[in-house]
C-alpha cells in the first residue's frame, strides 16, 4: 500500500545542455544553461524559484555560487553531496521541503566541464588511507573488485558484462544527442584495452562535459503545467566510503533504497515500464538489476545477455544510451531522472518506450557507496 507522500510533488520542467565537449564553458556555465532550459520548459523564470538543490564536484559551495549566478531569492536550499546519486537524494529533500511549504518551486541543477578541463574520470578530494598504499586506479579498481567478486561467486562472464555495453550503445544509436553512436559488438568490448582487470575501456563510462536540471513543485500547482511527471516513490541509502568497507561486494545498498521507493509508490518491479540505471561501469547495471528486484541475485548477467534490456527486450533500460554511450559528466544521477521523465512525457522520438506510465531512475555515488531510487509516474498513475 502506498504512503501519503506518493504523488505529492511533480517534475514540471527538464533541461539538458547536450554539450558533451564544450571547451571554454565552465561547470557553472553548464549548470546555468541547464537551469534556464528547465525553467523555460516549465513556463517559469528564475523569479519563481525559491528552493535550490545542487551539487557540483567543481565547487565546495555550489548553492552559494549557483544562487548568485542565477540571481535567485531563496527560502530553502540543500547542497547535499554524496557523489553521483546526490540529485536523487535532492528529490527526497525537495519532497519534504515542498510538502512542508518551505518552498514552492524547487530547482535541481548540475553542471560539469570534466572532459574539457582535463579528462580524468572523477576528482578524489578526500584520501582513502587504507587503500591508497595499494595504488588503485580510482574509482575503476573499486568497481573491478566488485566485478571480480561477482564473477567468482555467481559465474558471471566477461561476455555478459560486455552485452550491457552493447545494449547501451544500441539505445544510443536511436538518440541523436548521444556522444557515441557508432556500432558496437561484444567482441569490440572484449578486445578493448584492459583498464583494471576484469574491466576494459568499453566497460567504462564516457568522460564528458554537460549539464542537467529539473524543476519541481507540489501536485496542486503541477496541474497548471503542460506535462507534469509525479514522484511516486523515493528512497536513499549510504553503505560505506572505501570499497574495502563495503559489507558485501556483490550486493549494493540499492536493495535498501529500492525497497523504500517501492514501498512509498505502492508498486513492485513487475509494474515498472522503463528503467534508468547509473552505469558508470557495466557491473553497475548488472548489480542494480539484481538489487532492485528485476532479476534474482546472480542472474543479472544472464538477464542482460538475453537481450532483455536492449531495444526490443522485455525491460527497456538506459534508453538514452546511459553513461556508457550517451554522456557522463562526472556525476550522472540527474540524467537518469531526466530521461525517465522525458519517456513518461512521450518526448523521446525513435527510442520512445510505447505506453510508458511508470519509470524507475536509480543513481549511484562514490564507489557503490550511496544509492538512491526514484519512481516516477505519468498523470494517469495519480
Amino acid at each position: 500500500m502506498a504512503d501519503a507522500n506518493r504523488g505529492r510533488i511533480a517534475i514540471v520542467g527538464t533541461g539538458i545542455t547536450n554539450r558533451w565537449e564544450a571547451p571554454g564553458r565552465t561547470a557553472f556555465d553548464q549548470a546555468q544553461e541547464a537551469a534556464l532550459l528547465a525553467l523555460e520548459d516549465a513556463g517559469l523564470t528564475t523569479r519563481d524559484v525559491d528552493g535550490l538543490f545542487c551539487s557540483l564536484s567543481a565547487s565546495g559551495t555550489p548553492v552559494l555560487n549557483v544562487a548568485e549566478r542565477l540571481g535567485l531569492t531563496l527560502r530553502h536550499a540543500d547542497g547535499t553531496m554524496v557523489g553521483g546519486s546526490s540529485f536523487v537524494f535532492h528529490l527526497r529533500s525537495a519532497l519534504g521541503a515542498l510538502s512542508a511549504g518551505l518552498c514552492d518551486v524547487a530547482l535541481v541543477t548540475y553542471g560539469s566541464n570534466q572532459r574539457s578541463a582535463g579528462g580524468k574520470l572523477v576528482a578524489m578530494p578526500d584520501p582513502q588511507p587504507y587503500e591508497l598504499p595499494y595504488r588503485p586506479l580510482y574509482p575503476i579498481s573499486s568497481y573491478a573488485l566488485a566485478a571480480a567478486r561477482h564473477m567468482h561467486e555467481h559465474g558471471t562472464t566477461r561476455e555478459q558484462l560486455a552485452s550491457i555495453a552493447v545494449a547501451a550503445r544500441d539505445w544510443a544509436r536511436m538518440n541523436p544527442a548521444a556522444m557515441e553512436r557508432g556500432p558496437l559488438g561484444i567482441d569490440d568490448v572484449l578486445a578493448s584495452r584492459v583498464v583494471s582487470d576484469p574491466l576494459t575501456k568499453l566497460d567504462c563510462c564516457l568522460v564528458t562535459d554537460g549539464g542537467g536540471a529539473l524543476v519541481l513543485t507540489r501536485a496542486d500547482r503541477a496541474k497548471d503545467h503542460a506535462a507534469p511527471v509525479y514522484l511516486l516513490g523515493v528512497g536513499s541509502a549510504v553503505s560505506h566510503r572505501q570499497i574495502a568497507a563495503m559489507p558485501d561486494l556483490t550486493t549494493t545498498a540499492a536493495a535498501q533504497s529500492g525497497r523504500e521507493a517501492y514501498r512509498m509508490a505502492g508498486l513492485g518491479p513487475g509494474e515498472i515500464d522503463h528503467v534508468m540505471l547509473y552505469d558508470a561501469f557495466t557491473i553497475c547495471t548488472l548489480m542494480f538489476l539484481e538489487d532492485l528486484g528485476f532479476c534474482t541475485k546472480g542472474e543479472g548477467g544472464a538477464f542482460a545477455a538475453s537481450g532483455a534490456i536492449a531495444p526490443g527486450g522485455s525491460l527497456p533500460v538506459n534508453t538514452n544510451g546511459g553513461g556508457l554511450s550517451c554522456n557522463h559528466p562526472g556525476m550522472y544521477g540527474i540524467f537518469t531522472v531526466i530521461e525517465a521523465a522525458e519517456q513518461l512525457r512521450g518526448r523521446c522520438g525513435a527510442r520512445q518506450v510505447p505506453g510508458a506510465e511508470v519509470a524507475l531512475a536509480h543513481a549511484n555515488g562514490g564507489v557503490l557507496s550511496s544509492q538512491a531510487t526514484a519512481i516516477l509516474g505519468a498523470p494517469s498513475t495519480i
